[in-house]
């Protein structure tokens, strides 16, 4: 019996036709560093406001070209996502630290303390990551979902609110044993409404003085509890 080979052509050259065919239509590799990217793009939006954020000013910034910003992000919404879902992150490590040590601590005065830390995250995160924190100031979750993000990406940027109100909720329940409504309106006065109306909103994440008065107002509101 005769056996008749039935498997890939092979190319004038010595390569298979399969083989080929990969070559030529297999993805190109990554030739950038998506950190560079949401680097560049965290920077002009904590310069000059979210709109400056666009695949042509990142590409001018970081040399990559449009086509490969494309290739890796698909739209300038998903840029700033991206970069806003970085600096959510970066702010969440900071924070959630101080609750772990509130809620692991055995005396009140510890426990304390380790608030009073937490409620200043927004300003330890502005010395670490300065563009970062301008960032998290100007973009709010109602521009981010703005326009055609992906199902799972928006997905992402609401567990990370999840995570952030799961966290309060942990240290409501450390601080007095409940996290009913009034209990975590207290907590998120001290770690969100407080920070916001002293820290961000008047523009002083580094002024000295008001990182005291922050402490002080959120001591007090510890001292009231949530009655």
């Amino acid at each position: 019996m005769k056996y008749v080979y039935s498997g890939p052509k092979a190319h004038p050259n010595g390569i298979a036709e399969q083989t080929l065919c990969k070559l030529l239509f297999m993805p190109r590799p990554r030739t950038h560093d998506p950190q560079i990217v949401l680097d560049a793009a965290e920077k002009l939006a904590a310069d000059a406001g979210p709109t400056a954020v666009t695949v042509r000013a990142v590409a001018a910034a970081t040399g990559v070209s449009n086509g490969a910003l494309y290739h890796t992000f698909q739209s300038r919404q998903v840029v700033l996502a991206r970069t806003w879902l970085r600096a959510a992150h970066r702010f969440l490590a900071l924070q959630s630290a101080d609750i772990d040590r509130a809620v692991a601590a055995s005396d009140p005065e510890t426990r304390t303390a380790a608030v009073l830390d937490a409620a200043e995250a927004p300003a330890r995160l502005a010395v670490a990551h300065p563009d970062s924190a301008r960032l998290l100031l100007l973009v709010d979750r109602a521009e981010l979902l703005a326009g055609d993000l992906a199902p799972a990406l928006a997905q992402e940027i609401a567990d990370t609110e999840k995570a952030l109100v799961a966290a309060l909720n942990r240290l409501a329940r450390a601080l007095w044993g409940r996290a009913d409504r009034r209990g975590l309106a207290t907590v998120t006065t001290c770690l969100v409404d407080l920070p916001t109306a002293l820290l961000l909103r008047r523009d002083r994440l580094t002024d000295p003085l008001a990182r005291a008065q922050l402490r002080v107002a959120v001591r007090a509101v510890l001292d009231l509890g949530p009655h």
